[in-house]
């Protein structure tokens, strides 16, 4: 290896850490920005190649403006305190109920939104359930993180990563079942036991059986008829395997528009409640991904993966997608998705392996609270409701929930061939 290929792989790698890590509560996004700055100013990569790597990340950059409008909207307008209201008045006084109620909850939203969407849309919903209920939010909360990632593969569009793996071109809707329903339903039912066993003292407490009303709004009203309507909207485009991003941004800027005029509100009130910082976290990750390519870690990593296909290729499938989902908790599953979308372009890998790698990248990221863009979304919205967990924390949960999750998974897919 070069010193200038070491160069660029030791200031990616400490870009990385520092997003796991945030040392001096420094916000996530400050570090992958950090890092591609170094890599310009250092002459380790060219300008072109960093806003090549920029433009590759646009339908991503579109598909969460659109998801945090809808997000923040809908919270501004009460929503999220109705839809609480209900949580809590259906769940009866038992606080397992109203756990299961958000778990079943997440398991929808993530398979026709997406699982950004559960982190950005359903997690301050949940807060407020739990505020309401008087219930400690945070069993509540972990499912919202948890499912997040144990469902993305119920359907294509249920994460935007597995559109990146298959690099366009998706197999029909029968083939995706075929292949992933099963697994998926394993699973969601795994880390649901797991999840449930892990919260099992503080699911015992009761909570409150009946809580007043809360009347929606025209805006409110409008504000959920615009997430139902783009709900719908992401469906036929996604079967018709075409980018999420423009229609999730244009439905998120008429829907915010539209609730603003409705209400005689300014629509700038919307724009200021969302964290933009996601946005320069994502583009920096892109563009470590790319500096590593063009280091030429993406070719050996490919050459390796020929290698043990031409072996056995039901093992390599099994341990590639273990490998890549437990390095998704060590530099995030999005540039490891990158990086492993390069790498079986590469190595022409059979659809199996792509399958199995694909499990891993999107249900890897449950064992850390940075594994996944929809975590760390899912964590920006805690800190902003005034509650927080630690990378520890989460890594004493997840531990428990994921390896076992991942193997029935694995397996499954492996079996079906």
């Amino acid at each position: 290896m070069t010193f200038d290929n070491g160069a660029i792989c030791t200031v990616a790698a400490l870009a990385t850490a520092g997003v796991i890590i945030r040392p001096f509560r420094v916000p996530e996004w400050i570090w992958p920005a950090l890092g591609s700055a170094l890599l310009l100013l250092g002459g380790l990569i060219p300008i072109s190649t960093a806003a090549s790597a920029i433009l590759k990340g646009m339908d991503v950059y579109l598909f969460l403006i659109g998801m945090m409008l809808l997000s923040e909207t809908a919270r501004s307008h009460g929503v999220f305190d109705w839809l609480a209201t209900l949580a809590v008045n259906h769940a009866a006084g038992s606080t397992t109920r109203l756990f299961t109620l958000i778990y079943l909850t997440g398991v929808a939203v993530t398979t026709f939104m997406s699982n950004d969407a559960t982190a950005v849309v359903l997690t301050p919903a949940v807060f407020a359930a739990a505020r309401r209920a008087k219930a400690d939010p945070l069993p509540m909360l972990f499912a919202c993180a948890l499912i997040a990632n144990a469902a993305s593969f119920v359907l294509p569009l249920s994460n935007p990563a597995n559109l990146v793996l298959y690099d366009g071109t998706l197999p029909s809707l029968g083939a995706w079942l075929a292949s992933f329903a099963l697994p998926s339903f394993l699973s969601i039912a795994a880390t649901y036991a797991l999840l449930r066993f892990v919260n099992r003292s503080h699911l015992r407490n009761a909570c409150a059986s009946v809580v007043e009303e809360t009347r929606l709004g025209s805006g409110g009203k409008a504000a959920f008829i615009g997430i139902v309507l783009t709900a719908g909207l992401l469906l036929t485009v996604s079967a018709c395997d075409q980018p999420l991003g423009l229609p999730t941004v244009l439905a998120g800027v008429a829907t915010a528009l539209g609730v603003s005029a409705l209400a005689r509100q300014s629509p700038l009130a919307v724009a200021r409640g969302i964290s933009w910082g996601v946005l320069p976290l994502v583009a920096g990750l892109f563009i470590l991904v790319a500096a590593v390519d063009r280091a030429g870690f993406i070719a050996y990593l490919a050459e390796l993966l020929r290698d043990a296909v031409r072996q056995d290729n039901a093992i390599a499938s099994l341990w590639s997608g273990t490998i890549l989902a437990f390095s998704s908790n060590i530099m995030n599953n999005l540039p490891a998705g990158l990086i492993a979308s390069e790498a079986v372009a590469q190595a022409h890998a059979p659809r199996l392996v792509v399958d199995n790698l694909l499990i891993g990248v999107d249900l890897g990221p449950n064992l850390s609270v940075t594994g996944s863009l929809a975590t760390i979304l899912w964590l920006q919205v805690i800190r902003r409701e005034g509650e927080n967990v630690s990378f520890l924390q989460f890594l004493q949960v997840g531990v428990v929930i994921m390896p076992v999750a991942l193997f029935l998974a694995l397996g499954a897919r492996t079996l079906i061939g």
